[in-house]
């Protein structure tokens, strides 16, 4: 990682007068004139972000602490459901059932266990009773009932130790919240000859919630060391490593007030709150890395501060622009799903992208500018370097360098070998994921110790049927007895039916339990769902209940995912083309990028629904996805792996249009195009490398949640990433890149006359065709003469391309 350093330098004219080694002497001083005249001309953005650097950073505090006080509490505020559709039958269904009949829509349970007595003992039975009445009594509860009461055999375990008592809190997710906590305590534990558990839907959605903020804590504190260990590693000066920190830090806090204020008018998932911390450090720190990195060349060789700013605004500024609106595409559409889980990935996700690259882009450069060049102080590898003291940064650099420019070259050489061979391997590591099962989020995602997933673990191995996972069945518009008794025939000879209860009736309302042969969300009971509402009957009937949530979720994800997927697609290939020029690279781009997923999904299947390595990562294989968990996860990886395919993509394209303007009339195109594929890994790989393994490190400090669906959220991801990085734009992109060859750059002439206006990238040298500056001539502003000033943001000089040209002919 230390390939993404530059030599610090000293900040006194270094190089002014001096030669450079590796060719062209003096080069050091023409690209100190050159910066000294056009170049030093800073455009209006940098006069913005530099004019008054102190007062841009004490607003900057400012804005922080009014972001904390305003996020404060915001855990507090967020929801732990989303999951289903709002606009489902199922939906409608349940609120209806809920208002009409509590008692059919049970969200909190009392397990209560009678040690070694039956529970029809008279003491058992007694107390079992004075509990139900004490909880009926309080408030916030309704629909109370108990085994004790209706002796159903759905509320008794098989073995007669253990019984229900059920009922239903009111209000919203907070208020519910509240009332849970108040009851829980009075409740739970040795009453008399019982003990009682505390469980239910309500009780597993609070303490999920609960878990989560505290593993979040804890994921913070794991992340923030070890990041900044690595960032002094990477950087080499502790205040340059700080940088990046800090930009996190902002756009965390930033967020979390986002979503506070999101709260007064939607709900809002407390998953979240987990993006927003990977996304801030993550992104912060690629951003910052990109910007740093380029602000130290620019004083390395010879810019004063508030150049060198200018400079990398003008250069790294604009590429981070463009990775982060690539993030942003991808997690925007999840905006198009109805679910408010994925909807508030995409508040968090976008609020987090767009304040990280602001603060990245006004914040960081402000800083940089009262730094100077005491941005390089503090140099902490010292303490680590042993007998080779005499290696400088700079030779350190240029090994790592050289090392990508021979791996890029090893790849092009041999590119069919490379590019078949990498496709076929992560083709076959996601093979797993056709055997895909898509399930519900329940007690599973909760740590077996747990008391809502051990009470509902009770319910799944000691009671019959599945109490609380079955069918209801609302019937609205009134109907005579006699048709009630016919329609409840019906549906009970329906071959996947256990049992069917009922009906209640309450005015022209109605509703059945409908109790499925196996388990609440298997395959059978999916299709019983459909079976049920396909039934006639003479009055409205809507069906709800665990499966029925599943089946119009499922419906709602497979509607809206072709328009999602089109959406990402168009718009990266829109900004990908302003990137580059190209209508072949888009396409790569987007079908690599899609490539580099296939080992996340693979591996969720693999581990997280099969349960392999289960026992070592410490959770409970429900054996299913929830199923808006691969939209999540496709969206946040596809948006980072375009993050470091912009970085890859920007070096590439920059010195492939400077060598339309090359001295070399003996180079081909074919020798122009290698040259830039080898140039952009070669000044890229270590920063990228950098950046991926920062970010997985933040991932799976996230991945070592207790909660299930976290911890697939955080490796995966983290897997995702490292995979991009170390296999896709290592081995793939080169390879894909050598094949197509100088097509790789074609566009049609009106879109290239398109681009010509319009597009952006990162060089600032004279695009592609303009012709060579020629010697002894200034430069116009923002470029410096190709062939003698140093290579704009990669410290390359004209001897590093003219030993890139000839390995590219090799």
């Amino acid at each position: 990682m230390t390939g993404v350093d530059v030599p610090p330098g000293d900040g006194k004219g270094e190089g002014k007068d001096k030669g450079s080694d590796g060719g062209g002497g003096g080069r050091a001083g023409e690209a100190g004139t050159n910066r000294g005249g056009a170049v030093a001309r800073v455009g209006g953005w940098t006069r913005f972000v530099t004019a008054r650097p102190r007062l841009s950073l004490l607003a900057a505090l400012v804005l922080t602490v009014l972001a904390v006080l305003a996020g404060s509490g915001v855990a507090d505020r967020l929801g732990s459901g989303g999951w289903e559709d709002p606009a489902a039958e199922s939906t409608y269904a349940t609120k209806a059932l809920e208002r009409e009949f509590p008692a059919s829509q049970p969200n909190l349970l009392l397990l209560v266990g009678s040690g070694g007595s039956s529970v029809d003992d008279p003491a058992v039975a007694a107390e079992a009773r004075r509990i139900t009445a004490r909880l009926a009594s309080e408030k916030g509860v309704t629909g109370v009932g108990s085994y004790w009461q209706s002796h159903a055999p759905a509320l008794r375990a098989k073995d007669g130790h253990e019984a229900l008592i059920t009922a239903h809190l009111t209000g919203d997710e907070k208020a519910m919240g509240r009332t849970l906590d108040r009851l829980a305590p009075a409740f739970r534990g040795a009453h008399g000859p019982v003990e009682v558990r505390v469980g239910g839907p309500v009780a597993v959605r609070h303490e999920m919630q609960t878990i989560i903020k505290e593993d979040l804590t804890r994921a913070e504190l794991i992340a923030l060391p070890i990041t900044l260990l690595l960032l002094v590693m990477v950087f080499g000066s502790a205040v340059a490593a700080l940088l990046p920190l800090g930009i996190g830090i902002v756009a965390i806090l930033g967020t979390n007030a986002v979503l506070r204020g999101l709260t007064e008018f939607t709900d809002v998932s407390v998953f979240a709150l987990n993006l927003t911390t990977a996304l801030g450090l993550g992104l912060a720190i690629d951003y910052a890395l990109f910007i740093v990195r380029r602000f130290r060349e620019e004083l390395s060789s010879g810019a004063d501060p508030t150049t060198a700013v200018g400079t990398t605004l003008r250069t790294a500024g604009r590429t981070v622009l463009f990775s982060a609106l690539t993030v942003a595409v991808s997690l925007a559409a999840m905006l198009l799903f109805p679910q408010y889980f994925l909807r508030s990935f995409a508040y968090a996700g976008i609020a987090v992208v767009l304040l990280a690259a602001a603060a990245a882009l006004i914040l960081l450069p402000a800083a940089l500018v009262l730094l100077g060049h005491r941005v390089n102080s503090l140099d902490l590898r010292r303490l680590f370097r042993r007998g080779d003291r005499t290696r400088t940064t700079a030779e350190g650099s240029a090994a790592e360098g050289s090392a990508w420019a021979r791996t890029a070259t090893l790849v092009m050489r041999r590119a069919p070998f490379f590019a078949l061979g990498t496709t076929a391997v992560l083709v076959l590591l996601g093979l797993p994921f056709l055997g895909v099962k898509f399930g519900t989020a329940d007690d599973r995602q909760l740590p077996s110790t747990a008391e809502s997933h051990v009470v509902q673990q009770h319910l799944r191995e000691g009671f019959p049927g599945s109490p609380g996972g079955g069918l209801e069945i609302l019937a609205e518009g009134g109907a005579t007895p006699a048709q009630y008794a016919a329609y409840k025939e019906r549906i009970a000879a329906l071959p996947e039916v256990l049992r069917v209860d009922g009906p209640l009736v309450k005015g022209d309302s109605a509703y059945f339990t409908v109790q499925p042969r196996g388990e609440a969300v298997d395959d059978a009971a999916q299709h019983l769902v459909g079976e049920l509402r396909s039934t006639d009957a003479p009055f409205t009937a809507k069906v709800t209940g665990t499966a029925a949530v599943l089946v119009d979720s499922k419906h709602a994800i497979a509607e809206q995912l072709p328009w999602a997927a089109a959406f990402i697609a168009i718009v990266t290939l829109l900004l990908v083309f302003l990137l580059t020029g190209s209508v072949v690279i888009p396409v790569q781009a987007v079908v690599l990028n899609a490539l580099s997923l296939t080992a996340m999904f693979g591996a969720v299947v693999w581990v997280f629904q099969d349960g392999h390595l289960s026992g070592l990562l410490g959770f409970t294989s429900p054996g299913s996805i929830e199923t808006t968990l691969p939209v999540l996860m496709f969206c946040v990886a596809f948006g980072l792996s375009m993050d470091y395919g912009v970085f890859l993509l920007s070096r590439i394209k920059e010195e492939y249009d400077r060598g339309g303007a090359s001295p070399d009339d003996a180079e081909t195109g074919e020798d122009r195009h290698r040259r830039a594929v080898r140039h952009g890994l070669q000044r890229t790989g270590g920063l990228i490398t950098a950046a991926a393994v920062i970010l997985a490190v933040v991932m799976v400090a996230i991945g070592t949640s207790r909660v299930t669906n976290t911890k697939m959220l955080g490796l995966g991801i983290a897997l995702a990433v490292l995979m991009d990085a170390m296999i896709v734009r290592s081995l793939l992109v080169p390879a894909v890149m050598r094949l197509t060859g100088r097509a790789t750059w074609w566009a049609p002439a009106p879109l290239r006359r398109f681009h010509a206006r319009f597009g952006l990238s990162e060089g600032e040298s004279a695009p592609a065709g303009a012709g060579a500056v020629p010697s002894g001539a200034p430069a116009p502003a923002g470029e410096r003469p190709a062939g003698t000033a140093q290579d704009s943001g990669s410290g390359a000089t004209a001897g590093d391309r003219a030993r890139d040209r000839a390995a590219s002919r090799r």
